[in-house]
């Protein structure tokens, strides 16, 4: 199964937060399962730690990479497509990082995991 974390899903499984479902710890640790984070969650990371909303252990520049490569997610790039596919969502919601990583999961057809209620306006598959 291919998944697609929400930012807020990847800081947590790294972390081991317990707001972190069940459904949501079984599907990361399965190892059959491919995990995708998008550069969009790693853009949010950096801006949220910039204005003190997040506060991270290390850099994120370290921090991020560290933690894909040490947990065997893949990134996922914005590509035109993606980018193109906002236009066509209603306006349920309207956080830019959110909005974006709704369109990826369309356009590549993933499962979103997120605890997100809004997204679940979208046409989307999301996994909680």
């Amino acid at each position: 199964m291919n998944v697609l974390l929400d930012t807020h899903a990847f800081l947590w499984w790294v972390v081991d937060d317990p707001q972190l479902s069940n459904t949501a710890k079984a599907i990361i640790a399965d190892q059959s399962n491919a995990i995708y984070v998008s550069v969009i969650s790693a853009w949010e990371i950096i801006i949220k730690e910039r204005i003190g909303k997040l506060i991270l252990p290390e850099p994120p520049e370290t921090y991020i990479p560290s933690r894909l490569a040490s947990n065997q997610f893949i990134s996922l790039n914005v590509q035109i497509q993606h980018v193109l596919q906002i236009a066509a969502l209603p306006d349920h919601h309207r956080d830019p990082f959110d909005r974006l990583l709704i369109a990826q999961s369309q356009v590549e057809n993933i499962p979103l995991l997120t605890v997100d209620h809004q997204i679940r306006q979208y046409s989307v598959n999301v996994i909680w």
